[in-house]
C-alpha cells in the first residue's frame, strides 16, 4: 500500500481554501453550529485564550505596512476612534441605561451592558474586517491603542456606575492584554520574515479558512448554553437577543455616521470594530462571578457580531463598487 504524500498535504489545503472562500457565510454558520452542538463548546472552551492569540497572530501577519505607516503619519483618525470606543461609548451606554431605568429594573442586564461598553474591541475584529474586505489595518491599529487604555478606563467606568460592588483588576488585566498583544506580534513578525509577504498574499483564501476555524473555537465556547437558556426562560432569551442586535446596530450606525468624513468604507470599518466588544476579557477580569442573565446576554451578543458580516455584505459590496467610480471622478476633475 502506497501513500500519495503530496495529495495528502494538498487535500487539507484545498479544504482551508474552500472554507475561506465561503467568507461571511461561513462566519454566520459558526453561530448556529455553536448553538446546535453544545458538547463542542464544552470541548473547545479551554482553548479560548489560544484562539484569541492565533486570531491576533493572523491579523498582525497580514498587516498592510504601507497603510500602517499612513495611519501612523496621520494618527488623527486612530486617536479619534480610540477616544470614541474607550471613553464616549461607555459614557453614553451608562447614561442611556440610567435614563431608561434598566439600571434599577434589570440590574443584571445593566451589568452586562456596562461590561460590553467598557470592553475593548474584540481580538477577532481585524480578522472579521479582513474577511469582509474592509480596512483591517485601521481596525488593528485602533484595537491595539484602545486595548492599551482599557485597563485604565474600564475600572474607572465600573466604579462610576457600580461603586465598589464590582471589582476589576487593572494590573492583572493589563498584564494579560500586554502578553497577548506582544506575543502575537512577535509570532506574526517571525512568520512574515520566514514566509514573505508574497506567499502570505498568495495564500489569502487558506489563511481566511484558518481564521474561520479559529473563530469556531471562540464562538462554540460562548454559545454552548444558549439553547438551555431558551428552554429555561424563552421570554428573557428572546428579549435579550433583540436588545443585543439593537445595541450592535446602533453602535455601528452611530459610529459610521460620526466618522463619515473619513470615507464610507473606513467609517464602516470603525463602526463594526466599535460594535464588536470583547466581553470575554471583562468576564475574565471579574473571575466569572456574574449573574445568569449577564452570562446569557454575553452569549446572545455574539449573534449580531457573527451574523452582521453576512447581513451587511450588500453594503460592503456597494461601497467597493462605488470606490473605483469615485477615484475615476477625482482623476477626471484633476
Amino acid at each position: 500500500m502506497t501513500f500519495n504524500l503530496p495529495g495528502i498535504i494538498t487535500l487539507p489545503v484545498r479544504a482551508l481554501a474552500w472554507i475561506g472562500s465561503q467568507g461571511t457565510r461561513a462566519i454566520a454558520a459558526l453561530v448556529f453550529i455553536g448553538v446546535a452542538v453544545p458538547p463542542l463548546g464544552e470541548l473547545l472552551k479551554p482553548f479560548v485564550t489560544e484562539a484569541i492569540f492565533l486570531l491576533l497572530c493572523l491579523s498582525f501577519m497580514r498587516v498592510d505596512l504601507a497603510a500602517l505607516r499612513g495611519h501612523l503619519r496621520r494618527p488623527g483618525l486612530v486617536l479619534a476612534a480610540t477616544a470614541w470606543t474607550t471613553l464616549a461609548v461607555p459614557l453614553l451606554m451608562g447614561l442611556a441605561s440610567l435614563a431608561s431605568g434598566i439600571s434599577t429594573r434589570a440590574p443584571d442586564l445593566f451589568l452586562a451592558l456596562m461590561l460590553q461598553a467598557v470592553a475593548s474591541p474584540m481580538m477577532a475584529s481585524p480578522a472579521l474586517a479582513a474577511l469582509m474586505g474592509l480596512d483591517a489595518t485601521l481596525v488593528l491599529v485602533t484595537l491595539v491603542t484602545s486595548t492599551a487604555l482599557v485597563p485604565l478606563t474600564a475600572p474607572l467606568f465600573a466604579y462610576a456606575f457600580f461603586g465598589g460592588s464590582l471589582t476589576l483588576s487593572p494590573l492583572g488585566l493589563g498584564l494579560k492584554l500586554a502578553a497577548i498583544l506582544a506575543g502575537s506580534l512577535l509570532v506574526a513578525a517571525a512568520i512574515r520574515r520566514a514566509a514573505g509577504m508574497t506567499a502570505i498574499q498568495k495564500h489569502k483564501l487558506e489563511i481566511d479558512g484558518i481564521n474561520i476555524l479559529v473563530l469556531l473555537v471562540f464562538v462554540s465556547a460562548v454559545m454552548g448554553h444558549v439553547a438551555g437558556g431558551l428552554l429555561a426562560d424563552p421570554l428573557a432569551t428572546v428579549g435579550s437577543c433583540l436588545l443585543a442586535f439593537a445595541v450592535f446596530f446602533v453602535l455601528t450606525g452611530l459610529t459610521a455616521l460620526l466618522f463619515r468624513a473619513a470615507g464610507r468604507e473606513r467609517a464602516l470599518s470603525i463602526g463594526l470594530m466599535v460594535s464588536q466588544r470583547n466581553m470575554g476579557l471583562m468576564v475574565a477580569a471579574t473571575e466569572g462571578a456574574l449573574p445568569g442573565l449577564t452570562w446569557l446576554y454575553f452569549a446572545l451578543s455574539q449573534f449580531p457580531i457573527y451574523l452582521a458580516p453576512q447581513l451587511l455584505k450588500p453594503i460592503v459590496r456597494r461601497l467597493r463598487a462605488d470606490k473605483p467610480m469615485a477615484v475615476a471622478g477625482e482623476a477626471a476633475d484633476a
